[in-house]
């Protein structure tokens, strides 16, 4: 009696526990699993739907980039004279028209290239007036043939150092109007060595400081960039880098009104950063009006030319679960709304193509899904 009273007991222990294990799993699994939500009409109509039909389309591309000069259209400056620096004209920022000065140095390079054209000015005049008397001479038979022609070849020669002194100075960047005065045997005060703009631009950097010895042909001093047109370097993923060609559209955010710039790829790289997994391309962006600065960091969409082929849905369509993965609202023929979840793919102007998750004639919600969420988690 005993072994039958245990074994009563524990057969009853046992039937309460599974009827309460399955109890638990039913729970569970009810708990989970999403119904179809079903609206009244006056809720229905709130919400629109969208029929999904696969049609062509070209991708649209998300990215970031950083803005950097144009490097086709900027030069950098080195100082075309040794001595010190005494006084700098512009500051990083500046515009500036070619010729410009920037800086105006203490250098010997300017009294030596004057003193040089000077003297071969002198020489050369000196050199064609014994020429000019020679020749005449020899018409008159007053000198030989070959005093006449050393004459000539002296003046020639002289022609040429005045000639190479010139260029010296044209090369120093001398005002033309001090090129001039020397010519005409005019006094001219002690002048500075001035570095020029070889262009127009904006001085969007700077490498030397007042004091600064500088070495004539190997010390950069400026880098002057016409802003007008910049570089976007943007990153392309890898799995993107074969929708994007030199020649496709982007749309440039700069964040300044939420206003966007127009751009075109210029250039896209042949090598994938194996750290980033992502594809350098340059964008040549039109900057008329100052909003791209160097360096800015700017999202990019670029607009692929090649043509694809998906099942698009609008961009109001898709919701986001608690773990952040995309699904939709489906009508079902009952009139209920059924939650599918999709994979999204690229995006086209206010579109998405859906790889996974839909199939073409099946309609969804595109306005009133988040009413249509709130109804499934009541």
């Amino acid at each position: 009696m005993r072994v039958l009273g245990v074994a009563l007991l524990l057969a009853t222990t046992c039937g309460a526990a599974g009827c309460s294990s399955k109890s638990d799993d039913d729970a569970s699994t009810a708990s989970v699993t999403p119904t179809n939500v079903t609206l009244t009409a006056d809720q229905r109509k709130n919400i629109h739907l969208f029929t999904v039909q696969r049609a062509a389309y070209h991708r649209t591309v998300d990215a970031t980039g950083s803005v950097d000069f144009n490097n086709d259209q900027a030069t950098a400056v080195l100082a075309p004279i040794s001595g010190p620096v005494s006084r700098l004209l512009v500051d990083i920022g500046d515009h500036v028209k070619q010729g410009d000065a920037l800086a105006l140095v203490d250098s010997p390079d300017y009294a030596a290239a004057v003193t040089t054209y000077r003297k071969a000015l002198t020489t050369a005049h000196t050199a064609r007036r014994l020429a000019d008397l020679e020749k005449d001479l020899v018409e008159h038979q007053g000198v030989a043939k070959r005093e006449e022609d050393q004459a000539q070849a002296d003046a020639a020669n002289a022609d040429a150092d005045v000639d190479a002194a010139l260029k010296a100075l044209v090369s120093l960047n001398v005002d033309p109007k001090v090129i001039k005065a020397i010519e005409q045997g005019q006094p001219i005060a002690p002048i500075h060595g001035v570095i020029r703009s070889p262009m127009a631009g904006t001085v969007v950097d700077r490498q030397i400081t007042p004091g600064q010895l500088l070495q004539a042909g190997t010390t950069p001093c400026f880098t002057v960039a016409d802003m007008s047109h910049v570089w976007v370097m943007a990153q392309v993923a890898d799995s993107d880098a074969a929708s994007v060609k030199p020649g496709d559209t982007a749309d440039i955010a700069t964040g300044v009104n939420a206003q966007r710039l127009a751009g075109t790829v210029a250039k896209t790289s042949s090598l994938i950063d194996p750290d980033t997994r992502l594809m350098p391309t340059r964008i040549v962006v039109d900057n008329a009006q100052g909003l791209l600065k160097k360096q800015a960091y700017v999202s990019v969409q670029i607009h692929s030319r090649q043509e694809a082929n998906g099942l698009l849905v609008p961009v109001s369509a898709l919701l986001r679960d608690d773990e952040n993965l995309p699904f939709v609202y489906v009508a079902q023929h009952d009139g209920s709304f059924a939650r599918r979840s999709v994979t999204v793919g690229y995006r086209t102007g206010d579109q998405f193509d859906i790889p996974a998750g839909l199939q073409a004639g099946e309609q969804v919600v595109v306005d009133g899904g988040i009413f249509v969420q709130f109804m499934q988690n009541q």
